[in-house]
């Protein structure tokens, strides 16, 4: 039987030891653009000191995993991640990969696609820049308005990646024209979609783009849940038709949360910083409300991100 594992920033763990994940959230988070000059820089320990008590609330409400969505180009930093990593009983995935091409730092934008397969590959089965942390996924963005050739180049350099290392391929998309552009370009890459997520998929307010995406058997998340100005109950409907449908093992569930900044006063952005726990607190007992089963929450929230984030074994190396 295959053995898969989680690649967290401090090793790999067991899928068997992973109950409830986060697929998308940020603990980290830089949109001042590269060429800011203490991009991606913030005191450690005030990042602890302020993000701390939001993961002792999410691992106290159940939370066992987190995905970390902050890419290259947004203000990915491993150590900051290894270190809130240390302090608590979480595990953290931390993404390869770089963001829209508005956010791409110079030294990237004229690399050829084996240049970032290369580096991606490495960074999944070997290090991330001079840490010992291996990253757990790949994560990409596009345009709005669609992907430039730039973001082309990045998601065709994605599917490759995902390919050589079974890791999973997370896009920010806005929109469903442009999930369905990707998957044209994955399919021609050779990618199985199972490892494809269209994150954003909330953003699409159409559900017959959300039933093309499931039928070419990619994934979307829904992760805007617990927003400010989102109504609970509209997810909720549209995670039951999807699932009505039979593509509920398609659906992940996530918040988009967190958002430490530098820059900002005790990183706090504007708005302030929401927390992880409105899914398990109360977006669930709103499941249930509905008359969702305990078996379906578990596939929404266990089994799919375990599966879509799992790498094989023999992958990892």
């Amino acid at each position: 039987m295959d053995h898969y594992i989680l690649r967290t920033v401090l090793g790999d763990v067991a899928l068997s030891e992973i109950g409830l994940i986060l697929p998308h959230e940020h603990l980290f988070t830089d949109l001042r653009g590269p060429l800011t000059p203490d991009y991606a820089q913030a005191p450690p320990n005030s990042v602890l000191k302020t993000m701390l008590p939001y993961l002792s609330a999410a691992e106290a409400a159940g939370i066992t995993a987190l995905v970390e969505c902050s890419t290259i180009g947004v203000g990915r930093n491993i150590k900051i991640l290894r270190q809130l990593a240390e302090n608590t009983g979480i595990h953290i995935v931390a993404p390869t990969g770089i963001y829209r091409e508005a956010y791409t730092p110079e030294k990237f934008k004229d690399s050829s696609i084996e240049d970032l397969v290369n580096l991606w590959v490495k960074e999944i089965n070997q290090s991330i820049e001079s840490t010992t942390s291996k990253a757990g996924f790949i994560k990409i963005a596009v345009s709005d308005e669609g992907p430039t050739n730039l973001e082309k180049r990045n998601i065709k350099a994605a599917a490759r990646a995902s390919l050589a290392t079974g890791a999973a391929i997370a896009s920010h998309t806005i929109g469903g024209r442009a999930a369905l552009e990707q998957l044209a370009l994955l399919e021609e890459q050779g990618l199985a979609l199972e490892k494809f997520v269209w994150v954003h998929a909330d953003s699409e307010p159409d559900l017959g783009y959300h039933r093309e995406v499931t039928a070419m058997g990619a994934n979307i998340e829904f992760d805007f849940i617990g927003q400010p100005n989102t109504d609970p109950k509209d997810h909720i409907k549209k995670i039951q038709s999807i699932m009505m449908e039979g593509k509920g093992e398609q659906i992940l569930l996530s918040h988009d949360a967190g958002w430490y900044q530098p820059g900002q006063p005790d990183g706090h952005p504007e708005g302030g910083i929401r927390g992880f726990t409105y899914i398990p607190d109360e977006f669930i007992p709103l499941l249930i409300d509905e008359g969702m089963d305990a078996g379906a929450i578990k596939q929404l929230t266990e089994e799919n991100p375990k599966r879509i984030f799992g790498i094989k074994a023999s992958y990892a190396s």
